[in-house]
């Protein structure tokens, strides 16, 4: 083991040295090494300004002192994706967005593109968006089969407990790829497009590392999904690794917020919006003004293709920074959920195996019947009197027939007497003589109500928080908040206790602000931790307090093993520019290598490594320049390794120095190798 002492706390750190060394073999828990001579004092345990400031202010960079030329963001969203830049020099911060494309679906307003790509049968980019849909469209179905069309597979990254580098991807036809590889395809496509607008817009030539890019990731996301989005970065060319620096992971939620905070009043629809005199309604709760004002609140309702995020925001004045008030919360409650209850839906009056089978045998003709229902999901609003028709191809109704040796409308005639679905009478679908379904009013609801169900529970619940108590707006954002099914659900359940706002051009929002994070990342200034952080330390062993089994003699001293010193609890405010620091000591003199494991845990009411909830979930490795020489007779040559983590941006990041020599430590934090 590799021990730091902490002596005005009676601890040492525990960190598994895991790779062979130089000096040998893995240490075990018998390598204890003696406490350093340089001992971290109390305040390097907790969380400290890394350069103290008079002010606030003094943290904020000014705009012009940007080192980068133009900042270019990409939206990596679910369903839909794009780009949009800004040069730093411009004094009005102008955005351009991407040019609209080519192709496109009824009822979609925005230049954004779907998040699908297409892979040639020897694993090849093929083409992304719009491209790669319609190009996949018009394969005969034989050859469709053989290629790899993906879409909607950010999801993985949310739902994968266990992600790492070689995480796989499936593809409709069910061949599997791996993730690093299809987002770096992905954003490799965008890089191209957008390098080539921003080229069209300058009058100068830019070089490559004076391009900062920003990639937007959901809040909810856990620390590796972050690092994964940065090493497809990585793999796709954006950046090298080597200048870290040029790319920034914003959060979705908070990207809006930044762009929120500087809308006016013919900037946006407010829903709860009601007669009203003197700047106020019949409540007394004030409309939206055209500006905020000092401490004002408000939350973010991200409600995309995927996930739904939350934010809560305080604006700071005078400089208009941004204070988190809780924590970043949401889950898997986007769009995607009325999609796949529509895929329940067709699975009850088909047969599940008929629908695994023709998306199998006939992946291209699934995915236009999936583009033809979100075409018209779209269209869907509260007291709809007709009925919603969605055609359906004809490669379907043939495979139906082959398959089950019966008409889809006699499927459909079958399930309104013997199915239901979600407690409801199945005869809310029909069948059209002009081959499409008919879906109801009715069921639409049952398609949309245990989603947009979910996101308004969620909203409630975050609003009954003590912090979050004198919120005066929300704000809907994302491609879902498009939808008047959601809109009024929301503004029913909320409208009469805040202002809920939506944004003109909507599914913009975050890309926008996502831009004007790039030209100033400091703009949030506070934020609160989403995880508890900490290692595992040794303590002195206290009988009756600590348990037997934790119970480790060394040297005639006993100690308790698998404490969790925490570097940073859940909900904890950290500021931009706090740090938090820890020295280490090697424990042999021609050791290389110090690799720290990191744990963290959802709640802060834990007290060992091995408490329930807690989990390994990353490591810091510090990779010492060159081994110690002897020490002369009578002297010692003790080093100290001081490490500095910050946990105020949207990533952990660590630099590490060695204090001896002041020479900089190569140091890393790992999230996906475990």
């Amino acid at each position: 083991m590799l021990l730091s002492s902490l002596p005005d706390r009676g601890s040492r750190i525990m960190a598994d040295a895991e790779r062979p060394d130089p000096c040998g073999p893995p240490l075990s828990r018998d390598s204890l090494s003696a406490p350093s001579s340089s001992a971290t004092r109390r305040n390097d345990c907790s969380i400290a300004p890394l350069t103290p400031s008079a002010s606030p202010r003094a943290e904020v960079r000014p705009r012009m002192a940007c080192p980068f030329s133009v900042v270019v963001a990409i939206d990596f969203g679910t369903t839909s994706s794009g780009y949009a830049f800004s040069f730093t020099e411009d004094s009005e911060a102008i955005i351009h967005v991407m040019k609209r494309w080519e192709g496109g679906d009824p009822g979609v307003a925005d230049q954004k593109s779907p998040t699908c790509l297409l892979l040639t049968p020897d694993l090849r980019f093929h083409s992304f968006g719009f491209a790669a849909r319609d190009f996949y469209h018009d394969l005969d179905p034989d050859e469709a089969r053989h290629w790899l069309y993906l879409d909607k597979f950010k999801m993985k990254l949310h739902s994968a407990c266990d992600l790492t580098m070689e995480t796989e991807l499936e593809a409709v036809n069910g061949r599997r790829v791996t993730a690093i590889e299809v987002f770096a395809h992905a954003l490799r496509f965008f890089q191209e497009h957008a390098l080539k607008e921003v080229k069209e817009q300058s009058s100068s030539v830019l070089e490559r590392d004076q391009v900062r890019w920003v990639i937007t990731v959901p809040a909810v996301w856990r620390q590796p999904a972050k690092q994964f989005m940065r090493e497809a970065a990585y793999v796709a060319g954006l950046v090298s690794a080597d200048r870290p620096e040029q790319l920034l992971i914003a959060l979705e939620p908070e990207a809006a917020s930044v762009y929120c905070r500087k809308l006016r009043l013919h900037q946006v629809t407010d829903l709860s919006l009601r007669p009203i005199a003197n700047g106020t309604d019949a409540d007394g709760s004030l409309a939206f003004d055209s500006s905020f004002r000092q401490g004002d609140k408000y939350v973010v309702a991200d409600c995309g293709g995927g996930t739904v995020d939350l934010t809560v925001h305080q604006i700071e004045q005078p400089q208009g920074t941004l204070k988190e008030l809780y924590k970043a919360s949401g889950g898997p409650y986007g769009a995607v959920g009325v999609d796949l209850a529509f895929e329940s839906m067709l699975s009850q009056i088909f047969g599940d195996d008929f629908i695994r089978s023709f998306k199998v045998k006939r992946p291209a003709a699934w995915v236009d019947l999936t583009i033809a229902f979100e075409a018209r999901k779209r269209t869907v609003a509260p007291g709809r009197a007709n009925a919603l028709n969605i055609s359906l191809p004809f490669s379907f109704i043939d495979y139906y027939k082959r398959h089950r040796g019966q008409s889809v409308e006699a499927a459909l005639r079958r399930s309104n007497l013997t199915a239901t679905f979600a407690c409801s009478s199945m005869n809310i679908v029909k069948w059209s003589s002009q081959g499409m379904l008919r879906l109801t009013q009715e069921a639409m609801n049952e398609l949309f109500q245990p989603t947009v169900a979910n996101i308004v529970r969620h909203i409630e619940e975050l609003m009954s928080k003590p912090e979050v108590r004198g919120v005066r707006f929300l704000f809907l954002v994302g491609g879902f908040a498009e939808s008047p099914m959601l809109q009024k659900a929301v503004d029913k359940a909320l409208g009469r206790t805040c202002r809920v706002i939506i944004p003109h051009n909507v599914g913009l929002t975050i890309l926008k602000g996502a831009v004007l994070f790039g030209l100033d990342p400091t703009v949030v200034r506070v934020r609160r931790c989403p995880l508890t952080y900490g290692v595992g330390v040794l303590n002195r062993f206290v009988k009756g307090r600590h348990p037997q089994d934790k119970l480790l003699i060394k040297d005639d001293r006993q100690w308790c093993t698998d404490i969790l010193d925490r570097f940073v609890s859940v909900d904890q405010s950290v500021a931009l520019g706090e740090v938090v620091r820890r020295s280490y000591t090697p424990a042999r003199p021609c050791q290389r290598k110090i690799i720290i494991n990191i744990y963290c845990s959802a709640t802060d009411d834990v007290t060992y490594i091995s408490d329930p909830g807690v989990r390994k979930c990353g490591t810091v490795t510090l990779e010492l320049p060159e081994a110690l020489a002897a020490p002369a007779a009578g002297g010692s040559a003790r080093r100290e390794i001081r490490a500095t983590m910050q946990f105020g941006d949207t990533e952990i990041k660590v630099t590490a120095v060695d204090v001896m020599s002041k020479r900089s430590v190569r140091a890393s934090i790992d999230f996906l190798s475990n």
